[in-house]
């Protein structure tokens, strides 16, 4: 896959400052991230109560990647609604993007998700069509632990500075 760009960018800041670029979003987004960085997945229960949840994301190829086992929570949720939000403090930028997940069992796909996590320290293992490792968040589970790639098709930013600024993309179809 290539770097999903996207189709349309609104400025949505009130003090006239400029649109942020794209660009400098997406690098903040494909940064390592580790325990300093939180992330948080929304997802909605069968039920449509609300739920949010802590995630450790791993960023490959132009998505966000999300393990868990498959009783908890938030799997529960995704597998009744795949629709879904990821909110995250990252260093310049509050962002908040909505799209959709979907189970990976590609065995070249979780490889190479698993090195993703391997390089940020986790010593993530491909083992069937999930990841095995000596220890995971208690908030995953227990393992296996289940991988599902987060798509966004809306990003929304806030700048963290005092210039500011406010944008929103959305994007198309993969």
């Amino acid at each position: 896959m290539s770097e999903r760009l996207p189709i349309e960018e609104t400025n949505l800041d009130i003090y006239g400052n400029p649109a942020i670029p794209w660009s400098s979003v997406r690098d903040a987004l494909t940064m390592p991230t580790g325990v300093d960085v939180p992330y948080y997945l929304g997802t909605v229960r069968p039920d449509g109560r609300p739920h949010v949840a802590g995630i450790g994301p791993g960023w490959y190829d132009g998505d966000f990647y999300l393990v868990m086992g498959l009783g908890t929570q938030k799997a529960k949720n995704l597998a009744a609604q795949p629709a879904c939000t990821i909110a995250a403090r990252l260093p310049g930028f509050d962002v908040t993007m909505e799209g959709t997940t979907t189970l990976v069992t590609d065995p070249a796909t979780l490889g190479k998700v698993a090195a993703v996590f391997q390089a940020s320290g986790w010593p993530a293992e491909v083992e069937g069509d999930a990841f095995t490792a000596p220890y995971s968040a208690p908030s995953a589970g227990p393992p296996p632990w289940h991988v599902f790639r987060f798509t966004f098709n809306s990003v929304v930013v806030l700048k963290l500075d005092e210039n500011g600024g406010a944008t929103r993309w959305r994007f198309g179809p993969t």
